[in-house]
């Protein structure tokens, strides 16, 4: 029985939001959340960019140490062969290759310097490239694919299956698509190709989330598994992309959704997520956010007030607690507290992780307490709980942040 699964990409669409941004440390953090959760894979941004170069390295290195379990780390460039080729040495195993295939986006954007033949010959190029450089999946995206036409959809994703593409990335770049016609279209690509259509939904007209859903249960329409893009709390550029929250839980809760999810999701970590996200793009989440949202769960009329009292059941659709706690972290308490950060010292960072319990390997103490200071300066927040954990646990993996900074 085909299945769904989540490709989260919060850490290359989301931090492309307008007026926020994410660290690399921010962005290892992301990897870390998705991994607790369960999420199949991340697209854990751009590693043809120089800058980027060290983060990819680090998560790499996180990854075989086991601190992101079974997630898959994937990296997105243009469809075109020369950005597969700088990326080809990090050794990563799987990529995302986008370009534009829209006759809109050929006017307008390319402006006669791409037609479809040249696309396509670009496109399948990259995918040449990228399995020729030992990539176990690619994904090829079609931006713009909700304003491009079938006959040319259909040839583009054949071109790319046949240079050796997974998947194909149907892209609703201008958020204008709607439920019933992307499940139709996304069931008739797939049964056209034999391959997954994946969904990447922006939000522009609040249906990024309906769209994802009825564009995966067209793929099992189909016969295909279904991958859904998301960002956490639904961000993304200009009005944000499928939320990965709400999206899960449209399939595990949703009144006739009758749809397996392949992914060992553990939604206990939601709401840790969430917020700490909330906290590092400094966004606040709004108060009727899904699931993590102050008014979730909150009751005040007389009517409901009086249900939820005598059953929880008669005005909520899931249990709360199944999105776990509320972060209660160091960085937060009131009254008399001693913190680590940017300008500690030892003393402070010492009492700081034995407090939470959080064991530093032998020998590495000093590396660890210099990522502490060198990590508060990039995110210029205190760290939380969770990232103090991660670099007691991993303190020469994330060094490969700073280059340098471990010799």
């Amino acid at each position: 029985m085909p299945k769904v699964h989540f490709l989260d990409v919060t850490n290359r669409d989301g931090v492309q939001t307008a007026r926020t941004g994410l660290s690399k440390f921010g962005k290892t953090m992301v990897n870390f959340y998705l991994a607790k959760l369960g999420v199949a894979q991340s697209e854990i941004g751009f590693p043809f960019l120089f800058h980027e170069v060290p983060y990819v390295r680090a998560q790499l290195a996180l990854a075989e140490a086991g601190a992101f379990g079974e997630l898959r780390l994937s990296g997105w460039c243009r469809g075109v062969p020369q950005d597969v080729e700088r990326a080809a040495p990090l050794g990563l195993k799987h990529y995302n290759l986008s370009i534009s295939t829209s006759d809109y986006m050929i006017q307008n954007k390319f402006r006669g310097r791409l037609d479809r033949e040249a696309i396509i010959r670009e496109m399948t190029a990259a995918v040449r490239a990228a399995k020729g450089a030992g990539a176990l999946t690619v994904g090829v995206n079609a931006e713009d694919g909700s304003r491009t036409d079938d006959a040319f959809l259909l040839e583009f994703a054949l071109a790319a299956k046949e240079a050796g593409a997974d998947r194909v990335r149907y892209c609703d770049t201008i958020g204008g698509d709607t439920p019933d016609r992307i499940r139709e279209r996304f069931a008739k690509l797939a049964a056209a190709t034999a391959m997954p259509v994946e969904t990447h939904c922006h939000n522009d007209l609040g249906l990024a989330v309906a769209n994802s859903v009825s564009g995966a249960l067209g793929d099992l329409d189909a016969g295909q598994d279904a991958w859904i893009n998301t960002c956490v709390n639904g961000i993304g550029e200009r009005s944000g992309n499928a939320d990965l929250l709400s999206t899960i839980l449209a399939f595990r809760h949703g009144f006739g959704l009758d749809a397996e999810i392949g992914d060992p999701l553990d939604l206990s970590w939601a709401r840790r997520f969430a917020l700490w996200a909330s906290y590092a793009f400094g966004q606040p989440l709004p108060y009727n956010q899904v699931g993590a949202g102050r008014n979730a769960f909150a009751h005040e009329s007389g009517i409901h007030a009086d249900g939820a009292l005598k059953d929880h059941g008669n005005y909520e659709l899931y249990d709360e607690a199944t999105l776990g706690p509320f972060p209660q972290d160091w960085h937060a308490r009131s009254g008399r507290v001693v913190l680590t950060g940017e300008y500690g010292g030892k003393a402070g960072f010492r009492h700081v992780m034995d407090g939470l319990g959080a064991e530093v390997a032998a020998g590495d103490e000093e590396l660890a307490f210099r990522l502490v200071q060198l990590c508060n300066a990039m995110t210029g927040k205190p760290l939380t709980d969770d990232e103090l954990r991660l670099i007691a646990a991993h303190p020469r993996e994330l060094s490969l942040l700073f280059p340098g900074l471990a010799e």
